[in-house]
């Protein structure tokens, strides 16, 4: 077969460092175009992105040749950089080390665009902290908890 053929759809999630409260929803949709770019410049295909104030989702479609681990260490990079030259946080922005990535079927795609959109309804009754075991759980990635987040109870 002389060309390759793919369609792979992988959710990110990843946090602010210590699960801080710092991506505001006044100046998250320039996050979210600047990601975007970033993504698009990679020759990926952004599809859904969303965040609350500790943590951002967002579902790519990634072209086989992707390093994803390379993409989301250049987006979190990036966009650092980004939030602090636009003074968007008057407090020392990070993102938390690490992410989870989730793949999906296409027939899925619809289901979790829609879960992407909902972010901020969706963490009005669950927080971060739970949603994230929960993905873990459903794709049985093995967890042991005290490794999982970068804050002290």
């Amino acid at each position: 077969m002389p060309g390759t053929f793919s369609q792979i759809y992988i959710q990110i999630v990843f946090a602010v460092k210590n699960r801080d409260t710092l991506i505001d929803h006044r100046w998250e949709e320039h996050l979210f175009k600047y990601i975007t770019g970033i993504v698009k410049k990679k020759g990926q295909l952004l599809i859904a992105i969303n965040s609350v104030p500790d943590h951002i989702h967002f579902l790519l479609r990634i072209r086989p040749s992707c390093c994803l681990s390379g993409l989301i260490r250049e987006i979190k990079k990036s966009t650092t950089s980004f939030i602090h030259d636009q003074n968007f946080s008057k407090y020392k922005f990070q993102w938390q080390e690490g992410y989870g990535s989730f793949s999906y079927s296409q027939s899925q795609v619809k289901e979790v665009v829609r879960y992407i959109q909902n972010q901020k309804q969706h963490h009005n009754s669950t927080s971060f902290k739970d949603e994230y075991k929960e993905f873990l759980k459903k794709f049985n990635i093995e967890f042991e908890e005290k490794y999982l987040f970068d804050w002290l109870e």
